[in-house]
């Protein structure tokens, strides 16, 4: 009886992890047979480097909306990454136990928060605030990238926090029994030591902005051209499916498909990366 349940628990287990690599290769199939013939039918090149996106013109350049993509997650990253790190070394060693629940509360709370909540706070607040600063449009770069870096922060902070728990204390210890200082020994042992944790953790929250969109389409400008500075508007590549999909027939509609594939094919490349990254860190 008991050999049986355990035989029929392995099943369970087998079919959900079959469910989960079957999803993904139905979203792989999908996305490419959509979009590989759209980017033989406009020219590889053409798509990827063109300059100029107009539908109307059947002309589908990409290259902006990849420029737009990776300089909002950029700028994004300075923001929020020394804020998330310095978050959770603050949670993980200075923080009074008073205080900790509330500040872990607030921080999965601002997890589970809809992005288009956060659209609304930086159209509300952040788009008049840059408005007011710069005298023009407040709908720009460092706009989206502002809060794009709010939205990551619980992700890298979570991450990072349970990586610096799981440093035995030994390390700690042993680099103030040397005579280093609480922070000196916080910065430059124990973080080393948990960056496997904290890297798993960026990149989280690399791909939650490269593939944020409602958010993105509140503050961003939305404007199809290349990004011309922190204080201009600029279209990501999410911003530009979700904003054309809805009318988008025939090469159009599937030009968008398309750009769900370099789109997925960015973040199988940074998935491939940090693991090769975290492999190579093993073996040393």
């Amino acid at each position: 009886m008991k050999l049986n349940k355990e035989n029929g628990m392995k099943l369970v287990f087998f079919l959900a992890a079959l469910t989960s690599v079957l999803a993904v290769a139905l979203i792989c199939i999908f996305l490419f047979a959509g979009g590989l013939p759209a980017m033989a039918k406009i020219g590889f090149g053409d798509f990827i480097f063109g300059r100029k996106w107009k539908p109307g013109n059947n002309i589908f350049g990409i290259f902006p909306m990849i420029m737009g993509s990776v300089c909002v997650t950029g700028v994004s990253l300075a923001i929020g990454v020394p804020v998330g790190l310095f978050t959770s070394v603050f949670m993980a060693a200075y923080c009074p136990k008073k205080i900790y629940r509330v500040c872990q509360a607030a921080i999965n709370l601002m997890a589970g928060i809809p992005s288009i909540v956060y659209g609304f706070f930086g159209l509300v607040l952040i788009v008049p605030l840059m408005n007011s600063l710069t005298g023009k449009d407040g709908s720009t770069m460092l706009t989206a990238s502002i809060v794009l870096a709010i939205m990551i922060l619980p992700t890298i902070i979570a991450q990072a926090e349970t990586s610096l728990r799981s440093v035995p204390d030994s390390y700690y210890e042993g680099s103030l029994a040397l005579g280093a200082t609480k922070e000196r020994s916080l910065f430059f042992v124990v973080l080393p030591a948990a960056k496997s944790g904290v890297i798993a953790g960026i990149v989280l929250g690399i791909g939650r902005a490269i593939g944020e969109t409602m958010a993105v389409v509140m503050v961003a400008g939305n404007q199809p051209r290349m990004p011309a500075g922190l204080f201009k508007g600029l279209r990501t590549m999410t911003a530009n499916i979700v904003l054309e999909m809805g009318y988008a027939a025939d090469l159009h509609r599937e030009a968008l498909i398309a750009t769900g594939v370099v789109l997925f094919v960015f973040i199988l490349i940074i998935n491939l990366a940090v693991s090769m990254l975290n492999r190579r860190t093993f073996h040393e």
